[in-house]
């Protein structure tokens, strides 16, 4: 998915050189689905035709070994070239410039326009949601309309406050009507300020709520591939962040495009990274040698930050120290063993978790491919399914009889005893919030007016 905002801008500058055929050879389960292929696509803002590839037929045909691969094909039909993994944008532009030169040069690249008609969204109040932040003594919910490129702050009934950003796709600070996301995701709250995952910008945000500004703390807005980078926050590239966490002073990134994660002094303003390698992986040990596989939840409880390691399907944790913390994982076992077992320990399976959340000594967790919201108890690590059927669905109700699609964040109001606490969901390929008491059991969607 990383590879996405690259494709979009290079379709758009070679509009009548490049074309772009999508293969996708599935990992999981889920995302063989037709209907969740064309939910991704819209997602992902994919105008390029799409081939389903269930079988790994073409994937066979092709020798692919990894995701993902990027194969060059000249105007005869001629495969000329092959990449796996990720490739920076300069790299690939500069590759592609000099492809398109010489085969222009032979006369052999028609520009006649292709004529595609990408599949459209139908205009909805929020596009795929990715993360949501409640806030319970503020009587305040700040919203990740991710698609929509801004951030909804409304009350935690829906009535909309404020809404920060233009919903241009773009990199700019200032006043919230004139202030630009791309594609935000995780936020967290410290005093009166709202930190931001400014995904594909590549960058932490800022929205003090006071003078209702944004302004950029981290991240160049071009994507780094530096594993080792520390320096100032404003000099330091970064690389998908994908959610925050706060302790202490130290705001702490799941940075997931480069599998790790990192750390944001709020005193002095230095980012480095926190825990990873960078290798794509699931090695427990050390903070400096363990791997991480596309970490894009957060939270911290208990002195220890807990993640959502999304592409091995695991939920492990990281000590807060950098010296001698250490890499553990909860439950989970490899980037190949995914599914949907309640449990304990190595016998649960999730399927692609992103979301997760701390309350009152329990982990809470977004299985987002199985559609479900599971509550994992830290100290016997047994994970048990506490809302949705497993179907995707939109569909109020209790516990286990509501139905999500792909929820993607979670966040809890709590009222310190004055009223039962408040699960917000942020579903994210249902365009909506849910909201969940869970003393009572039941399940609700989130309607915002004022918008």
């Amino acid at each position: 998915m990383h590879i996405f905002p690259q494709l979009r801008k290079l379709e758009e500058k070679y509009a009548q050189e490049l074309v772009v055929v999508g293969v996708h050879s599935a990992k999981f389960p889920n995302e063989k689905d037709a209907d969740n292929v064309l939910r991704a696509a819209q997602r992902y803002e994919l105008k390029h035709p799409i081939v389903n590839d269930t079988e790994f037929e073409v994937w066979r045909q092709y020798a692919c070994r990894a995701w993902p691969t990027l194969m060059f094909v000249d105007p005869a039909g001629k495969v000329i070239g092959k990449h796996e993994g990720e490739l920076p944008f300069d790299d690939f532009d500069a590759l592609l410039g000099q492809m398109i030169a010489e085969f222009d040069a032979k006369g052999m690249i028609d520009r006649r326009d292709l004529h595609l008609k990408p599949d459209a969204l139908e205009d909805e109040t929020l596009a795929f949601p990715g993360k949501v932040l409640a806030d319970g003594p503020g009587n305040r919910l700040f919203i990740a309309d991710t698609n929509h490129n801004r951030i909804i702050i409304s009350d935690l009934d829906g009535a909309v406050q404020a809404v920060v950003g233009s919903s241009a796709e773009d990199f700019i600070d200032g006043a919230y009507g004139s202030a630009a996301f791309n594609h935000p995701q995780g936020m967290e709250l410290v005093g009166n300020i709202v930190y931001v995952a400014d995904t594909e910008n590549h960058a932490i945000r800022t929205i003090d709520l006071s003078r209702q500004t944004v302004s950029t703390i981290a991240g160049t807005g071009e994507q780094g591939m530096d594993r080792r980078a520390i320096g100032p926050g404003a000099q330091v590239a970064l690389s998908s962040p994908w959610d925050l966490t706060h302790h202490q002073g130290q705001l702490y990134i799941a940075m997931a495009g480069i599998h790790q994660l990192w750390r944001l002094s709020l005193a002095d303003g230095v980012v480095q990274p926190h825990a990873g390698t960078g290798a794509e992986s699931i090695e427990n040990g050390p903070l400096a040698t363990a791997t991480l596989a596309q970490p894009s939840g957060i939270t911290v409880g208990n002195d220890l930050l807990y993640f959502a390691d999304s592409e091995t399907s695991s939920i492990r944790s990281a000590g807060l120290d950098p010296v001698i913390g250490r890499v553990a994982t909860l439950v989970g076992i490899d980037l190949f063993a995914f599914g949907d077992r309640d449990g304990v320990e190595h016998h649960v399976r999730l399927q692609h978790p992103i979301g997760i959340e701390w309350h009152e000594g329990e982990l809470f967790l977004a299985d987002t491919y199985n559609h479900k919201i599971k509550r994992l108890l830290t100290l016997t690590r047994s994970v048990q399914t506490v809302l949705g059927s497993g179907a995707t669905g939109l569909h109020d109700g209790t516990g286990q009889h509501a139905t999500f699609s792909e929820p993607s964040g979670l966040s809890f109001a709590r009222f310190d005893g004055d009223r039962p606490d408040l699960l917000y969901v942020a579903d994210t390929n249902n365009h909506a919030v849910r909201v969940a008491d869970l003393q009572a059991n039941r399940v609700w969607t989130l309607e915002l007016t004022g918008l």
